[in-house]
């Protein structure tokens, strides 16, 4: 009996074990399924970076753009520089999230610029006046705005993340921060920090989320969030950047893609569909700039030159004044 009642309670313990460990084995083989199926490498930037010689797998780069192994600089901290990094591989992918992590740094401590951007645009390796890249595109720009001298007042701080869907009718206001045409945007504290920083965009069931890390607590925390956002596949991802009379380092670590499920409502042909949004954020006044005050170098030199004219002005009198009396004095003799 002693040793029939050891036996008995020795399976239960022994299936329980067995039961947690399988579900634990299968638990981590479908988180691996899951990372293997999902992680697009094609669509991915990360270390180590270069290919044969000093290319990029899935990925062209211009202007400024260079490549280490700790980081893909766009820009560095010098003024007026361009550079941009495309993914070659269009995106068939209906549902989508990109994580990317980024560094952006430099010298300045009140003034810094410009600010780079995320692309799902039609058009790649094009240069332009919106943070490196063309204007009047048609797609979706994820910009962070680190530049805050611009014209009119300011509802929000700089740095600023915002989102732009464009039809190639909308052109960017670099003088409204593009506010008359961002679909929502948040501020952000993301520039001269010391650890990476992380910014997630997700595109799911024609909802665009995008999500930030910016104090390393390894969670996301929501900055803009859109119904009603329509993007075709068939487009590309990419980063640009661009510096003026200000400047800054703009680094990519890593971009990584993640396929998402697609429900069958949204299993369509979207190649041909037009980009655009439900709703926009009302825009705000444009007002011009203030004129700037003269310094006071030019107020010194105005200044001088007006008792300049003033002493001009007294000798001519003086000597007016002198010339008339002689003249009354002849005629008196």
């Amino acid at each position: 009996m002693y040793g029939h009642s050891r036996t008995r309670d020795f399976f239960p313990a022994a299936l329980i074990t067995g039961f947690l460990v399988t579900t634990l084995f299968i638990r981590q083989s479908v988180q691996q399924n899951d990372y293997n199926d999902y992680l697009k490498r094609e669509h991915s930037l990360f270390k180590p970076y270069q290919g044969s010689g000093m290319t990029i797998p899935y990925w062209d780069f211009i202007g400024t753009t260079f490549v280490t192994n700790s980081y893909v600089r766009l820009t560095p901290d010098l003024q007026s520089k361009n550079g941009a990094i495309w993914n070659h591989v269009p995106c068939t992918s209906i549902n989508w999230e990109l994580q990317v992590n980024f560094k952006v740094h430099g010298h300045g401590k009140d003034l810094f610029g410009d600010g780079f951007a995320l692309w799902y645009a039609r058009d790649r390796l094009q240069t332009g006046a919106v943070f490196g890249s063309k204007d009047n595109f048609l797609g979706l720009a994820i910009i962070l705005d680190t530049y805050s001298n611009h014209n009119g007042p300011h509802n929000h701080q700089h740095p600023y993340i915002s989102a732009m869907v464009n039809n190639g009718s909308l052109s960017y206001d670099h003088d409204r921060d593009g506010t008359h045409t961002q679909l929502a945007g948040c501020e952000a504290k993301f520039r001269n920090v010391e650890f990476d920083t992380q910014l997630s965009v997700r595109y799911e069931n024609d909802v665009l989320t995008v999500s930030t890390d910016l104090e390393n607590k390894g969670s996301w925390k929501e900055c803009l969030r859109v119904e009603g956002v329509k993007l075709p596949t068939g487009y590309y991802f990419g980063a640009s950047a661009t510096t003026g009379d200000l400047s800054d380092n703009h680094d990519i670590i890593s971009i990584k893609f993640y396929e998402l499920e697609a429900p069958s409502l949204l299993a369509e042909d979207r190649r041909q569909i037009v980009p655009s949004a439900a709703t926009f954020e009302a825009p705000r006044e444009h007002r011009d700039d203030p004129k700037q005050g003269m310094s006071n170098v030019k107020i010194f030199f105005l200044i001088l030159l007006m008792m300049l004219i003033v002493v001009v002005l007294v000798v001519i009198g003086i000597m007016f004044y002198q010339k008339h009396k002689e003249n009354a004095r002849k005629r008196f003799y």
